[in-house]
């Protein structure tokens, strides 16, 4: 599996080096619009080729699948440019900035029989995993908590009078797409779709929230994700049954270190994780790859869809409204 990046951000470095250990992918191309962002990465992990048109990346017979790792008002135009030059595609989180942009996607990935991820982690940590395993012995589920708190290292300049991208409603930024969206995939993988949602945003004047409070309706239980990017705070999140509860003492995109708790006893059954977490989710991808396993590439985009859907009620239940939003793709 022969992959090209689009980006230089950290989160593209994190991708290269899950790439340097799994087998049978490899990096041979990345698209930056100035070479000399792409420069550090080239060296570090001996990428061939640095391209600034993107057609003609695209046009590169070596290439099979194409990692979006670009602003959030970017992923559909790349990704669909992707698809149709023939490209497999893996982008990152959220998927797009709409639905309907998700649906013309997904529904041309499945036209032409192309593979295309959605890079979360949260789906394939181990101890995300373990965790579904023990969920059926707390009983009936009455409260889930989930709180990923990330002072963000572009807040300052927000504050000081700058736009940076995740801050932008250009760019379909904010806190519900680039940190709460963890916490609807911790608890839409667990329990799937939800009754009913409401957003409950901080918002700045420009309109994008800076942090806020998800409440996700299920017949049993509410679940309430809080995420923030103007605060720090732990990252803890707790699943609460009539029998016991679980607590996660991490992100809910790492899913570093969790216990079960049951009559007063608690037991740690988290294991060690590869500390770069797109690890699992590269070799999964790479593993449905080798295998031509559509099938299953195609079940995770119904999953990624009912993220999507709650994402953008939420948004809009809240009053977050993004450039793309006006735009109509079909």
């Amino acid at each position: 599996m022969k992959v090209a990046t689009i980006g230089t951000g950290f989160i593209v470095d994190w991708f290269l080096n899950a790439v340097k250990q799994n087998e049978g992918i490899s990096c041979v191309a990345m698209y930056s619009r100035n070479v000399e962002h792409a420069k550090n990465l080239k060296e570090k992990y001996e990428v061939e080729k640095v391209y600034t048109d993107l057609d003609e990346m695209l046009n590169d017979s070596e290439i099979d699948c194409v990692y979006v790792a670009s602003p959030n008002s970017l992923h559909f135009e790349q990704s669909l440019k992707a698809l149709k030059a023939g490209k497999h595609v893996i982008c990152e989180k959220p998927f797009t900035s709409t639905l309907e942009e998700f649906d013309i996607l997904s529904n041309y990935a499945r036209e032409h029989s192309l593979f295309l991820f959605e890079a979360i982690v949260t789906a394939h940590m181990p101890n995300y995993l373990k965790i579904k395993e023990q969920i059926s012995r707390l009983g009936t589920i009455r409260m889930v908590q989930c709180n990923f708190s990330q002072y963000s290292s572009r807040y300052d300049k927000f504050l000081n009078g700058e736009t940076p991208n995740v801050f932008s409603p250009a760019f379909s930024g904010g806190a519900l797409a680039d940190i709460n969206i963890y916490n609807l995939h911790f608890v839409i993988g667990l329990f799937g779709k939800p009754l009913n949602v409401h957003y409950y945003p901080n918002k700045h004047e420009n309109g994008i929230d800076t942090s806020g409070v998800a409440i996700l309706e299920y017949p049993t239980f509410k679940s309430v994700c809080v995420g923030c990017k103007d605060t720090r705070s732990k990252c803890i999140s707790q699943i609460q049954g009539e029998k016991g509860y679980i607590t996660l003492e991490s992100e809910t995109s790492k899913c570093s270190k969790f216990s079960v708790n049951i009559q007063n006893t608690s037991e740690d059954l988290s294991v060690e994780q590869n500390d770069d977490a797109l690890y699992y989710e590269t070799k999964e991808f790479v593993r449905i790859y080798n295998a031509n396993d559509l099938e299953t590439c195609y079940r995770k985009l119904e999953y990624s869809r009912v993220v999507m859907e709650t994402y953008e009620t939420l948004r809009k239940d809240g009053g977050i409204i993004f450039s793309a939003d006006a735009i109509k793709r079909i």
